[in-house]
């Protein structure tokens, strides 16, 4: 038996800012990384394809048994711990598969397709705005919130928001889906879960006396083979839908301009070449994932490279490092290429029946917004330091200053 000599730690100074050097480190050294944070950790491409994937393994944190952080989060948080347990995220078949089946009709690619003109006019507003407010612009405040919170807004069909409160409190509740050791951070959490809870019972109350062509109707009238959404169950779809809707492309754009930015020559080879769009934001989403990890939990005991994991272990599931493994793509690996033939077999959206509902939605956010905004502004450079957002998972940045040139 090897001798490991390196624990990953996501904590440590930098790791925000710049994860994929500790992640090739655990690549290297402990791929199947058993944590002191009581989880298992897998960071190759083919040991997290194949998890992803696998329909014996479950979603469901309850059947795992109890780590150190789940305790945590149970004696800071109370019943709220518990909260989101009911969208189709947290669900296995054959929940998962009736909670899905009820929305992803507005999602297919069919769909969202007819929003692409939307979408533009949304992309052409912002950038008409960023020349008026610039030289210099921050392209999250400016672009990458507004567009998917306004799209997943009006797709929903949902009354005006406060959008900058929401924002506060979806960036607070997403840190639920990392680790935590923080106490003071869970209890914060719990609130801003609980104003979210309130907030999407205000908007259903007034969506049944508002009803419109739109997916939050549709959800509250569905019914299929006699099945039909709860109250708890419509109310966490509705969350979801709106954390997932927008948190996850926020990233998308902030980090793929970022990348683009800082490879100068790939962000004017996208510029010059608008037939690149498509390629070049499956390479940004492998290059960069704006989710970082997945998890599922065993069921029974599961060999992975060489190591027994036992029944009822959370793992989480490296997508970022798994995108970066050159035992997958090579001694490119990290390199950042627009037009790299491969890149579309990234995991960033997932895999198997959890693979991302909202995937062909957030790649066409991020091709419209990322291409319109190079050709706009084709001197576009960086205008000062990114601003990180700290989280580990869906780690992304608060604020982009670009000059616009």
């Amino acid at each position: 038996m090897s001798d490991v000599t390196v624990s990953y730690n996501p904590f440590q100074s930098g790791f925000t800012e710049d994860p994929y050097p500790h992640l090739a480190e655990m690549r290297a050294a402990d791929p199947v990384h058993h944590s002191p944070l009581g989880v298992w950790i897998l960071f190759r491409y083919d040991d997290v394809f194949r998890m992803l994937r696998d329909p014996s393994l479950s979603v469901d944190e309850h059947k795992a048994a109890p780590t150190p952080l789940m305790q945590m989060a149970i004696e800071a948080m109370g019943d709220l711990a518990d909260m989101g347990n009911n969208s189709m995220l947290f669900r296995d078949p054959p929940d998962h598969t009736r909670l899905r089946r009820l929305v992803s009709k507005a999602f297919t690619p069919r769909m969202i397709d007819r929003l692409r003109p939307r979408i533009e006019e949304l992309v052409d507003a912002a950038l008409d705005r960023a020349r008026e407010e610039g030289p210099v612009w921050d392209v999250i405040d400016g672009l990458a919130f507004p567009l998917p919170f306004q799209v997943i807004s009006e797709l929903l069909g949902t009354p005006e928001t406060d959008s900058a409160q929401l924002r506060e409190w979806s960036g607070l509740v997403v840190r639920s889906l990392e680790p935590v050791v923080d106490p003071e951070l869970m209890r914060a959490i719990a609130e801003a879960a609980r104003n979210i809870q309130d907030l999407v019972g205000e908007i259903l109350e007034w969506k049944r006396s508002h009803p419109a062509d739109d997916l939050l109707t549709a959800m509250i009238e569905a019914e299929e083979d006699g099945d039909k959404l709860s109250p708890e169950e419509l109310a966490e779809q509705v969350a979801l839908l709106y954390l997932a809707g927008h948190e996850t492309t926020v990233n998308l754009i902030g980090n793929g301009t970022l990348a683009l930015l800082r490879h100068r020559d790939q962000f004017e080879r996208l510029r010059d070449d608008p037939g690149l769009d498509a390629n070049a934001v499956e390479e940004l989403l492998r290059f960069d994932s704006p989710v970082q990890n997945s998890r599922r939990i065993t069921l029974a005991p599961v060999v992975v490279g060489g190591k027994e994991i036992e029944a009822g272990s959370f793992v989480v599931l490296g997508l970022a490092s798994s995108n970066h493994d050159p035992a997958k793509w090579g001694p490119t690996a990290d390199d950042l290429d627009v037009g790299r033939e491969s890149a579309a077999q990234h995991v960033s959206f997932g895999g198997g029946h959890h693979y991302c509902l909202g995937s062909h939605l957030a790649r066409l956010e991020g091709e419209v917004a990322i291409g319109r905004m190079a050709r706009r502004y084709p001197h576009l450079e960086l205008g000062g330091e990114p601003e990180w957002n700290g989280r580990i998972n869906l780690r992304g940045m608060s604020h982009l200053p670009v000059a616009l040139g």
